[in-house]
């Protein structure tokens, strides 16, 4: 109630705190309130509030008193106003708080407020948007999924007969049509896609996802139409214990069979027969790094597994059990990221250090090293063999894609170098398999997926922030967002397309628009703000604010 200041039983007691009416003075039921600091014998006639039995007076002097003994500093006062006495959000009055609420106005008033001894003035905004707490009759439906998921996984990006791009990103599957900027996604996963591969027939697609923490999120593969992203198939539930690392079909017989791994410790490798959901037979690799798994293109039963120090074939026999011979074992310090075929069969593979492998078998079923060359500085991020015997090679290091003739003898063809912007490589996709033109799509390890050839310049068709995402703003008016990661970069949206992306030289941690959206401000880690024209992403100032990261930053409303 306005003006009251002091509240008092009728037998005098003052009630000094809300916890003190809720614990002590829970059954009584009529109160007096003074708005005055002073004693008077004489109440006058007030204002009542009925209902809750309080009733008001100008003055009133209680009858004298023992005073209670009470914990709290008797020299701290606090001045209540009518918000603090309507509205008592802890319901108790605390005398280690060092300030005062001297006057609170109406809303449009600005509240003024002692802090430390420190008076301070708090204006509300100017314009105050109305809150309707009434929820929409609308449901949110996926419009569209930004960036590329390449820095931590290979084998992830596909063309399909429609000329749609095929990647993943999170627990979506999307399909990319940069013809008409349009999306499809299929979402029938629960958590994050681990792994991918494309039909033989180029008509369905399996994908395998990594566990939940319930039963509806166990790790399984999903068979699923590009055409309809509906779901046909679904194998391995209760499998799989941590993630399904790899998955692939085979080729001989038309993609009956799709092999998948187990993440668990033991990383289990399991045949199945998939359209029947029927278990052909499994072992366990033992391997602590497995980077995959394919089906021989010349032998359904042959299976080939691969990663740190690590190289075996896996022949399944019709008791569902697996022979092994390993071509690499420990301690060998190799490391096989990725593999290909010859026409003919024989197994290309690229190992960490930056060299390219050839197996051939002999005449008695054994496999051994028939050329092995020095391809790229350091690591190989993927392979593919063209289909007239060109192989190509991509650096996850030295950003060189380069061009090999199988024929002969892996003769160097061409090769360029993408830029220091776009990242090293991860994977390699034509963009019309079976044509020989040499346009090809690259998904880089900073989230980058660029369309080129070795004699034309790569464009960027996608981008995407490469580490962790912390700063995103929506602009006032336009249709427009930014957002600010920890790889440095800033980048401006407009709907489904990237205006701009800047580089900065620090990790920005949050970020925010202007009222009237010509400018930004980000903080980062380090305590700079960085102040960023909106249009073109150009700086125009910097300082710095504190010593600690600002991790939230925002203009008044009212400037």
């Amino acid at each position: 109630m306005g003006g009251a200041k002091r509240m008092f039983t009728l037998g005098g007691q003052e009630v000094r705190s809300f916890s003190q009416l809720r614990n002590e003075y829970a059954e009584v039921d009529t109160f007096y309130l003074n708005n005055s600091s002073r004693r008077s014998r004489t109440p006058s006639g007030g204002p009542t509030m009925t209902g809750s039995n309080m009733y008001l007076y100008d003055e009133y002097d209680p009858p004298p008193r023992k005073p209670a003994l009470s914990a709290r500093n008797p020299t701290r006062q606090r001045v209540l106003s009518e918000p603090d006495l309507r509205h008592s959000s802890m319901g108790n009055h605390d005398s280690s708080i060092d300030y005062d609420v001297t006057e609170v106005g109406s809303g449009k008033e600005p509240a003024r407020v002692v802090i430390k001894g420190n008076k301070k003035v708090f204006f509300p905004p100017m314009h105050q948007k109305i809150f309707d707490p009434t929820p929409p009759d609308k449901r949110m439906q996926l419009s569209w999924v930004y960036g590329y998921r390449g820095f931590d996984s290979k084998k992830n990006l596909w063309v399909l007969p429609s000329g749609e791009i095929m990647y993943y990103v999170a627990a979506v599957a999307v399909l990319y049509d940069k013809d008409e900027e349009s999306q499809r996604h299929y979402t029938g996963h629960t958590e994050d896609i681990v792994c991918m591969d494309l039909h033989p027939s180029r008509e369905m697609v399996a994908s395998g996802q990594k566990a939940g923490r319930n039963r509806k999120t166990q790790a399984h593969v999903r068979i699923w139409s590009p055409e309809t992203l509906l779901t046909l198939y679904v194998f391995g539930m209760g499998e799989f214990s941590v993630e399904v690392s790899a998955v692939a079909f085979s080729q001989l017989n038309g993609g009956s069979y799709a092999l998948a791994v187990d993440g668990g410790r033991e990383r289990i490798l399991s045949v199945w027969q998939w359209q029947w959901g029927h278990l052909l037979g499994k072992v366990a690799t033992l391997q602590d790094e497995l980077s995959g798994a394919q089906f021989h293109p010349l032998d359904d039963n042959l299976v080939i597994t691969y990663g740190k120090s690590h190289l075996a074939f896996w022949t399944r026999r019709k008791d569902g059990f697996f022979e092994r011979t390993d071509l690499i074992k420990p301690p060998s310090p190799t490391n096989i990221v990725c593999l290909q075929f010859e026409p003919d069969g024989d197994v290309v593979t690229a190992d960490s250090d930056g060299f390219i492998t050839i197996y051939s078998i002999d005449s008695e079923g054994s496999y051994f090293v028939r050329l092995e060359f020095e391809a790229h500085a350091r690591g190989i991020g993927s392979l593919v063999m063209l289909s007239e015997g060109t192989l190509l090679s991509g650096g996850e290091k030295d950003r060189r894609l380069v061009a090999w003739d199988s024929m002969q003898n892996y003769k160097k063809i061409a090769e360029t170098k993408l830029l220091e912007s776009a990242g090293g490589i991860r994977t390699i996709y034509p963009q019309r398999p079976g044509r020989n033109d040499g346009n090809v799509y690259i998904g880089t390890i900073k989230n980058n997926i660029l369309e080129g050839s070795l004699q034309r310049r790569f464009n960027q068709l996608v981008f995407g922030h490469h580490k962790l995402l912390v700063g995103l703003a929506t602009h006032p008016d336009e249709e427009m967002f930014a957002t600010a990661g920890q790889d440095k970069c800033i980048a401006l949206w407009r709907r489904n397309g990237l205006i701009w992306s800047t580089q900065t030289q620090m990790e920005c941690v949050s970020i925010c628009f202007h009222p009237d959206g010509g400018v930004l401000a980000a903080g980062t880690g380090d305590g700079h703000l960085l102040v960023i024209n909106s249009e073109n992403g150009n700086p125009i100032s910097r300082f710095r604010v504190c010593g600690s990261s600002l991790n939230c930053v925002a203009f008044s409303p009212s400037e």
